[in-house]
């Protein structure tokens, strides 16, 4: 089973060149292990992605033409994260406040350059003794 994304969680874009992290929650109703537990509506203007460092797909406009400019080398530009929607929600019968939990197999679309935003560490973890 999938564990619930934190506020915190560690992700990873596919045309990001170093990891970011979910750094907002939206609704600090329910905690996983003291720590606020996300929904898949938390991609808007309250809830704070960071910078995947340097963005590498040319389906970003600044990346392509930044390419285009150096006669066809790939120059990659700042990551600026833009959310496309909300996550792919992979269980949508766990609610939060009436809306699916964010859990760690779900992905959501970068709309700057088309890249998946994955979760790589959730934030939460479970300790088997």
């Amino acid at each position: 089973m999938a564990a619930l994304v934190t506020a915190g969680a560690l992700l990873s874009c596919t045309f990001g060149t170093a990891p970011g992290s979910l750094a907002g929650i939206s609704r600090q109703i329910c905690l996983a292990e003291g720590k606020p537990a996300a929904v898949i509506q938390d991609t808007g203007m309250n809830i704070q992605i960071t910078s995947f460092g340097m963005c590498t797909s040319l389906a970003n406009p600044r990346v392509a033409a930044a390419t285009a400019a150096a006669l066809g080398v790939l120059m990659p530009q700042p990551c600026m994260v833009a959310a496309a929607g909300t996550w792919i929600p992979t269980a949508p019968s766990v609610l939060i406040g009436g809306a699916p939990c964010l859990t760690s197999d779900s992905q959501l679309m970068c709309a700057g350059g088309m890249g998946m935003i994955t979760v790589t560490d959730p934030g939460q973890m479970k300790v088997i003794i």
